[in-house]
């Protein structure tokens, strides 16, 4: 009896410390890094992402490669999110594409069954459309071109809660938009997290998400 005693002690112990692990990941503002530093443990792909030095994200296109239908290319996260805030940094290139993609139902078919905010090299574009940087594909564009140079930093905050979607890029808010108001009326409400493998170089940083939870209605 005593073994068995001092083996659920043991076993009380190393979840408690697990547990103060994770805690210790969440920052004060109660995000928590979506990539490890190290490898990509918790995303799943084909394509050839690796993350370099400083937790940066990249895609090394591989020769031959080319387009955007290559789904299983894309970086997606192995478990799926409902509401959230997803804080990131991204830089492109010249003629530049990428896009950061949400409550995907099925990672095969991102475009169909999910949602992407786009990324594109639309700098200086007057008028940008849903395709341009920071719309929402086959919904909305974005409200003003905030969009850096090609090279450049440039900084997403997406907070998707509930049928609400907001998206600041560069510290101004460019997307405000009811989901089930738009067309992306019949898109899950739930799914997974990840970005487009354009078959162009892409680099992302800081990438960090917080998930917000239901509130409870008060019972009268």
């Amino acid at each position: 009896m005593k073994k068995y005693t001092w083996f659920i002690a043991l076993m009380i112990i190393v979840c408690a410390s697990q547990s103060q692990a994770e805690s210790q990941k969440m920052d004060k503002d109660g995000f928590t890094p979506m990539f490890n530093g190290k490898n990509l443990d918790g995303w799943k792909t084909t394509g050839n992402w690796v993350i370099e030095d400083g937790n940066i994200l990249t895609l090394h296109p591989r020769p031959g490669e080319h387009g955007w239908q290559r789904f299983d290319a894309y970086i997606m996260t192995k478990r799926k999110y409902k509401d959230f805030v997803i804080d990131l940094e991204f830089k492109i290139l010249a003629k530049g594409n990428s896009g950061v993609f949400f409550r995907v139902d099925d990672p095969l078919e991102p475009v169909e069954k999910g949602i992407e905010v786009q990324i594109l090299d639309t700098h200086g574009l007057e008028n940008p459309g849903h395709h341009d940087c920071g719309g929402v594909i086959r919904t909305q564009g974005p409200s003003k071109n905030m969009a850096k140079p090609a090279g450049e930093w440039n900084r997403y905050i997406i907070t998707c809660k509930g049928n609400h979607l907001t998206v600041v890029l560069n510290g101004e808010k460019i997307i405000d938009l009811q989901l089930d108001k738009s067309a992306m009326k019949d898109r899950p409400m739930e799914g997974h997290i990840g970005f487009q493998d354009e078959a162009k170089r892409v680099w992302y940083r800081n990438v960090r998400i917080k998930e917000l939870k239901e509130e409870k209605v008060a019972k009268e």
